[in-house]
């Protein structure tokens, strides 16, 4: 109990000082997993939305491969983007590995099959009549379409608020792309990390306290917003 109560006091300093880098740290958190999130949902929603509203042969092989996705353990993706990326892989000239955008990179992977297979969930749990009643007051197919995820949108938030708060806990994946390089590439994941290896509980705790209150703060703002809109 000591070490929480001391861990929420070295946070405050951590922060009121800014040591060990704890805001730059912070700012490429932010930065790695909120473009991720947005990435994502860019992949995801549309791929989502289109095996959810659609009936075609072979519709349960889709959503099955869309859940199976969902599931992909982050080591393996940080595997896999590692070898892409390295100097002998097919995009090694590219000279992106242990950089930022190969961390965005590999969370988007992460993030895009999860925000996916909710999306899938979302509208297959809209009544299709809200179309069939827009395509008959004269709404064109697209606008029909767009009524229909509109009616989603409660879901499909939560879908976005489950993507963000998948990449911004991850860290096997961003280690292995990133190298957890001070000033480069450490996040707060990584960091915490690190410092737990090292022995520093303290900083560990911290660390950790911060992550969890920049999560909640990002995941009720989302929430917020969702309501709102």
């Amino acid at each position: 109990m000591n070490d929480i109560l001391q861990g929420f006091a070295h946070a405050v300093r951590l922060l009121a000082t800014g040591e060990q880098n704890v805001w730059g740290i912070i700012a490429r958190s932010l930065l790695v997993s909120g473009l991720s999130t947005v990435l994502g949902c860019a992949i995801g929603i549309p791929i989502g939305a289109a095996v959810g509203l659609r009936r075609f042969r072979g519709k349960r092989g889709a959503v099955a491969a869309v859940n199976v996705g969902m599931s992909l353990p982050p080591v393996v993706v940080g595997l896999f983007v590692y070898l892409l990326l390295s100097r002998s892989g097919p995009f090694g000239f590219t000279r992106l590995l242990f950089s930022v955008p190969a961390m965005i990179i590999a969370q988007t992977i992460l993030a895009a099959p999860l925000i996916a297979a909710l999306t899938v969930v979302a509208v297959e749990s809209v009544d299709r009549r809200a179309r069939t009643v827009a395509l008959s007051l004269g709404a064109s197919p697209v606008r029909a379409t767009l009524t229909l995820l509109g009616e989603a949108r409660f879901a499909m938030g939560a879908a976005v608020i489950a993507g963000f708060g998948a990449v911004i806990s991850e860290v096997g994946a961003v280690m292995i792309v990133g190298g957890n390089i001070a000033g480069h590439t450490r996040v707060m994941t990584t960091a915490i990390m690190l410092e737990t290896g090292k022995g520093n509980f303290e900083v560990a705790i911290a660390l950790g306290i911060i992550l969890l209150a920049i999560a909640f703060i990002v995941n009720l703002g989302l929430g917020f917003l969702q309501r709102w809109r």
